[in-house]
Order: structure tokens, then sequence, then C-alpha cells
């Protein structure tokens, strides 16, 4: 997606020269000489004021705290051998993000850098779930299809305790998934509550390779297409696309369309796979960058040859981001019901910004509206007609929300 180039000033951290755009009282101030080549020198100037006209605000940052810290960790800490430079630049990085109190906006190392985008392609090694934190809480969005999660039977909205005995309380999610991914055939312990448990229980889980398929879907009678979207990954667009096109070839005449637990993924897929169903030109969502940054309008652009087709789409509360603008989209512009959970409510949107050395910032640069105006974040998207899930009809393989689904469509012409 493109969006405003948003300059992250991290150059004070990372060790970078710069003498533009600073001024420290009447004086321009730079970095003291050589503190390129690494931490050891102090800076001649230690509080910063950005300019007027800037895009940075009018405020003053002080790193005169940050540097006695760092020197004193170089000249006291008992065992030099095991201080590393390199990871503590990453970890003061990775703080000043985290200081944001955003738990989308997230610094990664290279290391991390990589595995998310091998997440984003939708194949990774570890136990098949998507985390998030909802009411300060680390929760499962959503178990993957097939995965080690679901399998184990965890479920949207399970509140993960603790990951190996580690208490999860103020835990980010990028630390929690650190410590939940590994190496396949290896085992982690989820401490999970669950409301209609009394207490934690401990879920152990086998890592495995994790590769997920995007989109599967079957005739469920003679004239209805049921279509379950499992993530927006990469390679979903051209999926749906190979999909739809084997439905078109059937007496299809109307379709369910089920994006429970699929965690969301990229905006252009969304908008992608809404065209179908979208007359050209219909607003898919509205992107609002906040105050004095302006909005953006994401469109249909087509091939809309389901555009007059009877949809019904199920929703819960592993529903996110992605997935939650695909429902928003259909039901604003074509009054398509929404069956089953409110979704989880993950409206933000979310810029990989590359940095040197291969690290990556995911920052948090704007929230997404509904076409009518709704906002996602935090809200999510309200069913239409409610039905829940109950343990029994876990237990028992029952899918009320389905039938519901199938209920509602085969009164629809």
């Amino acid at each position: 997606m493109k969006l405003k180039k948003i300059y992250l000033i991290i150059a004070l951290l990372i060790l970078i020269s710069f003498t533009s755009g600073l001024t420290l009282g009447e004086k321009k101030c730079t970095y003291c000489p050589g503190a390129a080549e690494g931490i050891k020198q102090s800076f001649t100037c230690r509080a910063w004021t950005f300019l007027e006209g800037s895009s940075c605000p009018q405020e003053t940052a002080d790193l005169n705290l940050f540097w006695e810290t760092w020197n004193s960790l170089q000249s006291k800490y008992v065992d030099k051998s095991k201080i590393d430079t390199q990871k503590m630049i990453y970890g003061a990085i990775a703080g000043m993000v985290s200081a944001v109190g955003d738990p989308y906006t997230v610094f990664f190392n290279p290391s991390d850098s990589k595995d998310f985008i091998d997440d984003s392609r939708g194949e990774f090694e570890g136990v098949g779930m998507e985390v998030g934190i909802k009411k300060e809480m680390l929760q499962v969005v959503t178990p993957l299809e097939g995965t080690p999660a679901q399998k184990a039977g965890l479920r949207a909205g399970d509140v993960i305790v603790k990951i190996d005995g580690k208490q999860s309380a103020n835990m980010s999610v990028d630390e929690a998934v650190d410590l939940i991914r590994g190496a396949r055939g290896t085992e982690v312990t989820l401490g999970i509550y669950r409301e209609e448990w009394r207490e934690t229980r401990d879920i152990k889980l086998i890592r495995e390779l994790i590769n997920v398929a995007s989109v599967k879907w079957r005739m469920i009678d003679e004239d209805t297409a049921y279509i379950q979207l499992f993530q927006f990954t990469e390679d979903a667009g051209k999926e749906f696309k190979g999909a739809a096109m084997e439905i078109l070839d059937k007496p299809a005449k109307k379709i369910i369309l089920d994006l429970r637990n699929d965690p969301g993924g990229y905006l252009s897929v969304a908008q992608d796979i809404a065209g179908w169903f979208l007359d050209r030109g219909q607003l898919i969502t509205v992107e609002d960058m906040g105050e004095n940054q302006g909005k953006l309008e994401y469109k249909s652009e087509g091939p809309a040859l389901f555009a007059k087709t009877p949809v019904v789409i199920l929703i819960n509360g592993g529903s996110a981001s992605a997935s939650e603008i695909l429902a928003g989209a259909l039901r604003d512009n074509r009054g398509i019901q929404l069956v089953g959970e409110k979704s989880f409510g993950k409206g933000s949107v979310q810029q990989l910004e590359p940095l040197s050395g291969g690290s990556t910032l995911k920052v948090t640069v704007a929230k997404w509206l509904t076409p009518k105006g709704d906002q996602i974040s935090e809200k999510g998207l309200a069913a239409d007609i409610e039905v829940k899930m109950t343990s029994e009809d876990y237990e028992a393989e029952k899918d009320p929300q389905l039938d519901k689904a199938i209920e509602i469509i085969s009164q629809m012409k």
C-alpha cells in the first residue's frame, strides 16, 4: 500500500550523524567528532530542540540519561565480554518504539524482520496462531486452520496467562511471538484461561512447519458455494481468483463467505477480493491518517462478477484486520448480513519501514473506517444476527453459525 512517507528520527540511537533541523538554544548542535565510530564518546550537545516548521513536534529531547546509562554499563558492568553493543542498540530502539504504547507498532531486528516476512507469506515454524493484546491482556486472535493450535482446541479470545511458565502480564505481542515461535518438533506450554473455566489450564503444543492455505471452497447444496478465507496473505488474491473461476463454472447462485478466525493480512488483497463482490468505484474502506494528515479512500476495481450474487458473511472474535475491512465493505455497500459474533476490532494500519542493516519498523500510520464511517479499531463489527458457539458445540463438532447462514441464504433469491 502506498502511504505518505513518515520520517522517524532515530539517528540519536543508531549513531548516524546529522546537523540540520536541530538546535540547542541559539547554537547549532552536532554529534561530537568521532561519535559515529562508536558509543564510547559522549555528545557535546545533549538537549535537542526541533526547529519550527519541521515535521517534528516542538519539544526538547534530553539524551543525558541515555548516555549516562550507556557509559555506566560500558565502564562498570562486571562481565564486559557479555556486552553486545549491537544488541544494546536494538534494545534501545525497541524500547523507544514500545514506549509509544501501541502493541502494533514494533521494531524488528534483522532476524525478526525475516520471521515477520515469512509469516506474511503463510509459511513459518511455530504453533499456528495469531496473538494480540485486547483489554490489556495477551489473547489468541485466532488459531489457524489445521495447525497445532487449532488441533489443541485453542479458540479466539483465549487469554494466554503464561508461556513456558513465564507470566504474560505486560508482555508485548513481539515478545510473546518470540517465546511461542520455535523450531519444528520442539514443545511449548501455554497457560490458557477461558471465561467458562474456573482456573487456568496448561496446554502443551508441539511446533510444526506452518503452511496454511488461504482459500478453500465447496458446494454445500445444489446452488450455494461455501468459501472459507483463512488469511489475506500475498497469494490469497490469486487463490481466491482460482476458486471464483471454479465457482462460476458451477451452478452456484449464492455464496456464504466465512471470515471466522481470519486474522487478516494485506489491504491490497482485501481490496482485490472485495472487487469481486462490488461494482467498480464503490468505496471499500477509508484510511484515516490522523489530525492534519488527511484520509485515503480505497475503491473497488472489479471485476464485480459476484456483485449481484446473494451473499451471507460469517464472522467471530477471530475475524480481524483485513477480514473486518472486507466484511464492513460488503455490509455497508450491499446490506449483506453478518452472522456469528462480534469481530476482534483490529482496525489500524501498519506500514513496514525498511531500516539499515536489514531491520524494519512496523508502525501504525492510520486507522480503518468502513464506507459509512464506522471505526473498526478496538470496536469491531457487531454481527447483525448473533449466534454464539458453546463448548458443547465445539465438542460435538456442531456449527450453529454456519447452520444459521445456510438458513438465511436459502430464503434469498
